[in-house]
């Protein structure tokens, strides 16, 4: 479990609950049920309308990576790579085959049956980087969801608080309700706006991260595949995969 995700949402409510409570607020100040489901039931809406349904399933399926991230283990792939050129260099790129077969990553999979294969280095590359380009670009789209919606949340909150003020008009000829009346149509501001920059949008900028490392692991592999087609020493390409380490 990924403890930083728990502890920004959790700095970032007690931080939000901690200043309405010193300005004098409370808790039920900010509790509207109406709001809320103004706020996320307009928000998911817009966002499920603009997200075709393979990119909603892959951000859907996504979401447990935000707490649960699956952060490739770049030494791990390394030597993966030093084992698969020891191996090339002693009995020949046929030998890789019992390793292919074993091979659990589909992508390195993928990489060494096309050079066992004996598919030149352009060739390879060329394969795997349409691989790779394309899962990237799957990827992207489907944390896009979350930040569409990290986008239409405040609008969403401010046409709740346009509704709230449409009630609150109703009632103009007791004076005594407008001030509580436009006090719980502007908590579906405070809802919008805090959904969007404390949850929505920094989700889906942790999930661009956690694309982009998953990325650059794809290229180490590629570019260590190309090294033992091209017959490289396994110490020098050893020595340039580890420029790819965090």
């Amino acid at each position: 479990m990924d403890v930083l995700t728990l502890l920004g949402i959790v700095v970032g409510v007690a931080a939000l609950l901690g200043g309405n409570f010193l300005e004098g607020g409370s808790l039920a100040s900010l509790l509207n049920f109406p709001a809320a489901v103004i706020v996320i039931g307009g928000t998911v809406g817009a966002a499920v309308l603009q997200t075709p349904a393979h990119n909603l399933k892959r951000a859907l399926s996504m979401g447990r990576d935000i707490l649960f991230p699956q952060v490739p283990n770049y030494e791990q792939g390394i030597k993966k790579i030093i084992r698969w050129a020891a191996v090339a260099r002693k009995d020949g790129l046929l030998g890789l085959e019992p390793l292919a077969e074993r091979e659990g990553e589909v992508f390195c999979r993928k990489g060494l049956m096309l050079l066992i294969d004996g598919n030149d280095t352009a060739a390879i590359r060329r394969v795997l980087e349409i691989d790779l380009l394309a899962k990237e670009q799957r990827d992207h789209n489907a944390a896009g969801f979350y930040e569409a919606m990290g986008g239409y949340a405040p609008t969403i909150g401010i046409i709740g608080a346009v509704i709230g003020l449409i009630h609150v008009m109703k009632n103009l000829a007791d004076p005594s309700q407008l001030g509580p009346g436009i006090a719980v149509a502007f908590v579906a501001t405070i809802y919008g706006v805090a959904f969007a920059n404390l949850l929505l949008l920094p989700i889906a900028n942790k999930l661009k991260q956690q694309i982009n490392y998953e990325i650059l692991y794809r290229e180490l592999i590629v570019e260590g595949i190309i090294a033992i087609a091209d017959g490289e020493n396994p110490r020098t390409i050893e020595a340039k995969l580890r420029g790819y380490l965090p």
